[in-house]
C-alpha cells in the first residue's frame, strides 16, 4: 500500500516528532542538546515556523509548531535533522544514519487539542529526565515564567489562560501537574503514527474536503450494503 503524503496545513499548529533509529541516542549530553536547539532556532526563523512547545529526549525530539507556509515545517525538520546528524557524527566519531526515517506530524485543531499537545510534549521531557541530573531541555520552564526563550511563540490558547503573565503561567502549570488522560495520550500517539488530523470529526472532514488526502482513517470493516427495494 502506497504511503500517504504528509498532511501539513499552513497557519494551523502541528504536533511533530523525530526519532533516532534502532533505539540509538541522538544527544549524549547538554552540548548536543544546546547544539540541536540552536539549529532549531535558526531553521524556524528562516522558514517562518512558530514553535509553541518542545522537548529533547535522548532518542527523540518533539515540537508543537505552526508553519506559515505549506513547506515550512518540512524545511525546518530537514535542516535540523541533516545538520544535527552531521555535527553529532563528527563530534562523537561515528558514521552512518541517525534518524529512523521521515518525521511524523499530526495537524491539530487549536480549540480542542493544542494545549493537550503542548502538555504532552513537555510531560515527555519531564518523565524522561525524572530523577536524573541531566538538564531538562523543554519549553516547560519559560511557559511557567522561569526564564525566557526567544524561540517560543505563545499561541492563542495559551494567552486565553489568563489576563496577566502570572495568571497564564499558573494556569498552564496546573495543566502540567496533572497527567493527561490515558485516552488523550492514545489519541495523540495514534494521530502521530498515522499522520492523521487531531481534532473533531468536523475538523477532519473539512481538511479532507480541502486537500488531496484523507485527514482521518476510514472506519474498519466493509460499508453496510444498501437494502434492495423490491416492487
Amino acid at each position: 500500500m502506497a504511503r500517504l503524503p504528509r498532511l501539513i496545513v499552513p497557519a494551523l499548529p502541528h504536533l511533530v516528532s523525530q526519532r533516532a533509529q534502532h533505539g540509538q541516542v541522538m544527544v549524549h549530553d547538554d552540548v548536543d542538546r544546546r547544539s540541536l536547539m540552536q539549529l532549531l532556532r535558526e531553521a524556524a526563523s528562516q522558514h517562518r515556523v512558530a514553535v509553541h512547545a518542545y522537548s529533547v529526549l535522548d532518542g527523540r525530539f518533539d515540537l508543537v509548531a505552526t508553519p506559515e507556509r505549506a513547506n515550512g515545517l518540512s524545511l525546518v525538520m530537514q535542516s535540523v535533522a541533516r545538520r544535527h546528524a552531521s555535527a553529532f557524527n563528527r563530534r562523537h566519531g561515528r558514521t552512518g544514519g541517525l534518524w529512523e526515517g521521515r518525521f511524523r506530524a499530526a495537524v491539530i485543531e487549536p480549540e480542542s487539542w493544542l494545549l493537550p499537545c503542548m502538555v504532552y510534549v513537555e510531560q515527555l521531557g519531564r518523565e524522561a529526565h525524572a530523577g536524573t541530573q541531566t538538564l531538562v531541555c523543554s519549553s516547560e520552564a519559560p511557559h511557567r515564567g522561569r526564564g525566557a526563550d526567544p524561540l517560543l511563540v505563545h499561541p492563542g490558547a495559551y494567552w486565553a489562560l489568563g489576563n496577566t503573565p502570572f495568571e497564564r503561567e499558573m494556569a498552564y502549570g496546573e495543566l502540567l501537574e496533572h497527567p493527561l488522560l490515558i485516552r488523550q495520550v492514545q489519541v495523540i500517539e495514534a494521530a502521530l503514527r498515522g499522520g492523521w488530523a487531531l481534532g473533531s470529526v468536523a475538523f477532519a472532514t473539512q481538511l479532507t474536503s480541502a486537500g488531496a488526502r484523507p485527514a482521518a482513517p476510514r472506519p474498519r470493516g466493509r460499508p453496510p450494503k444498501s437494502k434492495a427495494h423490491h416492487y
